[in-house]
């Protein structure tokens, strides 16, 4: 249960509705009422807040120079560290579309990886552990990120990590829910 009201254009002062309209036009192909997302609606009882949280998910999601697959792989690999179903549910059909292959979406979801992944994919799941429940990265994780990415690409996996991991505890703790119809997919135990 939320533990503070989703809010909606209309609750927000007019000075404020530009806030809610961009991340509305942002987001229009996640759920959610009117393409809002339910973690935005929560974020949005603080404006100021919700504005450059948005701003940098919406250069994370859609002006990154990072691949689609690297980012969801990653991103899917944030929601299982972080037992994230809310993030789960949103990013594995974004996934799917990418083209992340269903292997590798079913080693991150049963937390096997990344094991048994070929070391291109493994290693952006291993960021991701290693950020979530570790202190940082490994010297070895993080050459062989550089390595594939270079340093541009390699800071904005990392912010990537960031983000996700701060809006998983953002969620928490706002006691955000899934919408309506859509289905948790992590195991309990996540």
């Amino acid at each position: 249960m939320p533990r503070l009201p989703y809010k909606t254009r209309e609750d927000l002062p007019e000075t404020k509705r530009h806030i809610y309209d961009r991340i509305a036009e942002t987001r229009s192909g996640d759920k959610g009422a009117n393409g809002m997302p339910r973690v935005f609606q929560l974020i949005l009882n603080n404006p100021d807040a919700a504005q450059p949280v948005a701003a940098l998910g919406e250069y994370l999601r859609f002006g990154s120079s990072l691949d689609a697959a690297i980012r969801e792989t990653t991103i899917l690999s944030v929601a299982r560290e972080m037992g994230s179903q809310y993030e789960w549910a949103h990013h594995e059909p974004i996934a799917r579309r990418v083209g992340v292959r269903d292997e590798v979406i079913e080693a991150i979801r049963s937390g096997k990886a990344p094991m048994g992944l070929p070391p291109k994919e493994g290693v952006f799941a291993q960021v991701a552990k290693e950020m979530v429940i570790g202190k940082g990265l490994s010297d070895r994780t993080f050459q062989a990120v550089e390595h594939l990415l270079g340093p541009e690409q390699t800071v904005e996996l990392i912010v990537l990590v960031g983000y996700y991991s701060m809006l998983s505890r953002v969620m928490d703790a706002l006691g955000i829910e899934l919408e309506p119809g859509v289905e948790p997919g992590l195991p309990e135990s996540a």
